[in-house]
């Protein structure tokens, strides 16, 4: 295994996204994934029905434990749901990991529509998370919440993204899978201007944890030493195949095939 990747986020009962969906995407890659879980979700392919935080403190613990031993190359971050949960994580981040590079996905609301983030909490992610951030990785809906201002089009994820950098985040991959077209295109600012990444739609209904696995997959990128541009490219295809041979289980929004990368040694 090469590279170290602590994840910080919700945990998925259905197995698709959060928690699992992270551990799964940076194991498939090479990588080793730790965690510190934020909060237990009881949900599958049908949506979210409920939730139960995690005291922020035993948060915070679970950091503080991980990078204190085994470490991290690459720390990602998910569902943070509440205030005080995004707080007690940008202290420990503070005190125990202020030189590693994070992914950022602020994930807000679950594929079938429930919130997952408070919307009072929006600011304080803002205000203590995003100038930490090598990377935000919003999808439209996201970016549109972010930034204060509707997403409808490419030229509009574009504006978005450079508003959303000048917050602070050395970089912004701002998604475009929320806008219509047989075309999904993607489009990364940081340092050396534009990087607008695109492929074919899949028609699918089995995209359940696209945002989660990507952010994984370009932390795992990131941890084993590829440039970010490199990371990203590396981190799309992996999704675009997960999508392709995704296992098809469930009445709703199905997971993908996060062991696509391991078929070899499955049959």
């Amino acid at each position: 295994m090469k590279g170290r990747v602590l994840i910080i986020a919700g945990s998925d009962s259905g197995g698709g996204a959060g928690i699992q969906g992270d551990l799964k995407t940076v194991t498939c890659l090479g990588g080793y994934g730790a965690t510190a879980i934020t909060a237990l979700t009881v949900q599958n392919t049908l949506g979210v029905t409920g939730i139960v935080e995690v005291p922020p403190a035993m948060v915070a613990a679970q950091i503080a434990a991980v990078l204190s031993d085994i470490g991290a190359d690459c720390l990602k971050t998910g569902m943070l749901h509440d205030t005080a949960v995004v707080n007690a994580v940008a202290d420990a981040l503070e005190a125990h990991g202020a030189n590693i590079p994070l992914v950022m996905d602020p994930v807000m609301v679950a594929k079938g529509g429930a919130a997952l983030l408070q919307p009072d909490t929006v600011s304080v992610l803002i205000a203590r998370l995003l100038p930490r951030a090598t990377l935000l990785t919003p999808n439209a809906p996201e970016a549109a919440a972010l930034a204060g201002r509707p997403v409808e089009t490419f030229e509009d994820l574009r504006a978005v993204a450079h508003q959303l950098r000048a917050l602070g985040p050395r970089a912004v991959l701002a998604k475009g899978g929320h806008i219509a077209g047989d075309v999904v295109r993607d489009v990364l600012v940081d340092a050396d201007g534009e990087h607008v990444f695109e492929g074919p739609r899949i028609p699918t209904r089995h995209t359940h944890g696209t945002g989660c696995t990507l952010a994984s997959a370009i932390a795992t990128g990131l941890a084993q030493g590829l440039a970010l541009p490199a990371a990203v490219a590396r981190a799309r295809a992996y999704v675009a195949e997960a999508i392709r041979t995704a296992p098809g289980l469930g009445a709703g929004h199905g997971p993908l095939n996060h062991a696509h990368t391991v078929a070899a040694f499955t049959g």
